[in-house]
């Protein structure tokens, strides 16, 4: 079996040597000392300020491993800030002893995540809330994307060129352009095919 490779960020160098040592021990397991090179990343912190958001923030920008985030502090409306930067899992520091971490850290790898039930509860209202005060007025859904954008994106990926999606939807090809042009500005997106890429993945289209 594959090892998970598996990087250590926290506040303080005795935080991270303590884990390493932990994660070392499971045979499951192999301790990356570039979280470029991780599969996962286990981010420890002893309570979570905004400080410590804009560091989630920044190392997700940096490298996009999944996160298993262990703390002793967490305000659960937090939640969507931390899952937004890749979070998966949320251990309570108390208990995230070495069997515990490791699981948490290979249901990340497989795509998989770990959230208490009160944490998982108020992830949804926070979604809930977003979708309807937010997204839903602006005429966007959970992808970020209209349905304009949806229904011209669905098109090019069954490989139609601007003429055959401004015939199809009764639009000029200028509108399909423009359409085009706002998602792919909007969310920064360098070409057509990583639009429809990105659409495909947010379960668009």
């Amino acid at each position: 079996m594959d090892r998970v490779r598996v990087a250590v960020l926290a506040e303080d160098p005795i935080t991270v040597a303590g884990l390493a040592s932990c994660l070392k021990s499971r045979e499951e397991l192999f301790v990356a000392p570039n979280p470029a090179e991780a599969d996962v990343i286990v981010f420890a912190a002893d309570r979570v300020n905004a400080k410590v958001l804009a560091e989630l923030r920044l190392s997700a920008q940096q490298v996009s491993a999944p996160r298993v985030l262990v703390t002793n502090e967490f305000n659960p409306a937090d939640v969507l800030s931390v899952v937004e930067s890749r979070v998966v899992a949320v251990l309570p520091r108390t208990s995230a002893n070495g069997t515990r971490l490791t699981n948490s850290v290979v249901a990340a790898a497989k795509g998989a995540g770990t959230m208490a039930p009160d944490l998982l509860g108020e992830l949804l209202k926070q979604v809930d809330h977003l979708q309807r005060e937010v997204l839903t007025p602006r005429g966007l859904n959970a992808s970020g994307l209209t349905n304009r954008e949806v229904d011209v994106l669905r098109l090019m990926a069954d490989g139609m060129d601007t003429a055959e999606i401004a015939q199809k939807l009764c639009y000029s090809e200028r509108t399909v352009k423009n359409v085009i042009y706002g998602v792919t500005s909007r969310l920064n997106l360098r070409n057509r095919p990583h639009a429809v890429a990105y659409a495909m993945r947010a379960g668009a289209i």
